[in-house]
Formats: structure tokens, C-alpha cells, sequence
């Protein structure tokens, strides 16, 4: 059985916070310019979904709440800590092909688009915000995926792509939207959790009704757009 949530007591900057049942999100890594991490609690071995802020209070909660056993690596700016993080808990990482070569020391499972962890877990390969960039479905609570940097908040709060000065190729960003939509339904994705931006969603760190507001996206005005930045 996994080990039931065990909060953080001895802290210097905000603790982990419980947003669904078994599901933590910890507060944002200034070493993966402001990344949100998450943690999954399973009995079939637990799951952190890019690197939180690795100190001894992080280690400590990981360490008291089972472990880790997977960690998946949703694009190379959030790699953050991964080999102190294996080097600690043994887990496996799990990260695109095309941004393993990033981690020569680790122990890596490279996929290419896709790869199952089993019956409930599953990464997916959607590339655009760069080139490894992927996403995690969790099958539980109406379906969840966790996106990286590949769908954020916006100021309303609302899931979109990003176009900056450093995505890598924006148009293959809006396909993989669309593959993503052509992919799960409104009955399979309930919930979005963006790995940044999470300050635009007021505290909830993730995005209810997910498949309804993606839709809502016009893809071909995207692709038109200007990088903000």
C-alpha cells in the first residue's frame, strides 16, 4: 500500500500541497526558472513529474511519503536535479530520446513517442515548445496530464501554447495540440497540470474542465501568432 500523505513540518519556503487525492504539487523551482513539480502517490510505486527544488525538506517529504520510483522529465529545462534525485531513491528516469544525452550519467528510459509506465500511467510525445517536450497521462480522477511547458495558463487562466523567442518549432507545438485533442475526450481529460504559470491559476495549480477549454482553442489563429517574447 502507498504511504498516506505525509505534510511537510519543518520548512523554509512554502510546503507541498495536497490538490487532489494523492496528487501533490510542489511550489515552483527557481533551478528550472520557476517549474512546478508534481507527485503522484501510488501502491504501484510513486511517480515525480519534473524536478522540485532538491534540498534536505524535500528529500525528507519524498523519503516519507514512499519514495520515488519514476521520474518523468517533461523537456529539458526541467531536468533540474534528476541525478542527485535517482542517486537518492534509485528510480528510473524517464525522459524523450531527444534530450536523454542531457543526463550521461543517469540511468534513463528513453522513449520516442510514446512510452506506458502501465494500465494508468502513460507519457506521450508532443513536440514544439522544444524539441523533447512531452506530456504525462494519469488515468484517474476523469484524466489527467500533466503538460510541462507545452500548455500554460494564461492571465485568465485559461490552457495555451506559449510562442516565445525560444520555442523550437511553433507550428509542430499546435499539431501536437491537435493530436492531443484527436487523442482524449471530455469523459478522459478532466484536469490540466501545467509545469509553469501556476500563479495564474490563484492557488488551485491546475485547470478543471480541461478538454472543453482546449477545444475552445482557434489552432489556425495560433499559428499565426507573434512570439510574446
Amino acid at each position: 500500500m502507498r504511504s498516506p500523505f505525509q505534510e511537510q513540518s519543518n520548512h523554509t519556503r512554502k510546503p507541498p500541497k495536497e490538490i487532489l487525492d494523492s496528487l501533490i504539487a510542489f511550489p515552483p523551482n527557481r533551478d528550472t526558472l520557476g517549474g512546478t513539480s508534481y507527485f503522484i502517490l501510488r501502491n504501484e510505486g510513486n511517480i515525480l513529474i519534473d524536478c522540485p527544488a532538491w534540498d534536505k525538506n524535500i528529500q525528507d517529504f519524498l523519503e516519507n511519503n514512499g519514495g520515488v520510483r519514476w521520474l518523468f522529465i517533461s523537456h529539458r529545462g526541467a531536468i533540474g536535479k534528476s541525478e542527485e534525485i535517482q542517486k537518492n531513491f534509485g528510480c528510473e528516469i524517464v525522459i524523450q530520446e531527444q534530450v536523454a544525452y542531457l543526463l550521461p550519467e543517469s540511468r534513463v528510459t528513453a522513449f520516442t513517442e510514446k512510452f506506458t509506465i502501465d494500465s494508468v500511467s502513460q507519457v506521450i510525445w508532443t513536440p514544439g515548445h522544444s524539441p523533447g517536450s512531452s506530456c504525462l497521462y494519469h488515468n484517474s480522477d476523469g484524466g489527467i496530464l500533466f503538460t510541462g511547458r507545452h500548455l500554460l495558463p494564461n492571465r485568465e487562466a485559461e490552457p495555451v501554447p506559449l510562442r516565445t523567442s525560444k520555442t523550437f518549432h511553433w507550428h509542430r507545438q499546435i499539431k501536437s495540440i491537435k493530436s492531443l485533442l484527436e487523442k482524449f475526450t471530455p469523459q478522459t481529460l478532466k484536469y490540466i497540470c501545467p509545469g509553469a504559470n501556476t500563479g495564474f491559476l490563484r492557488g488551485e495549480r491546475l485547470i478543471d474542465d480541461a478538454y472543453n477549454r482546449l477545444r475552445l482553442l482557434d489552432l489556425a489563429e495560433l499559428l499565426t501568432e507573434k512570439a510574446l517574447f
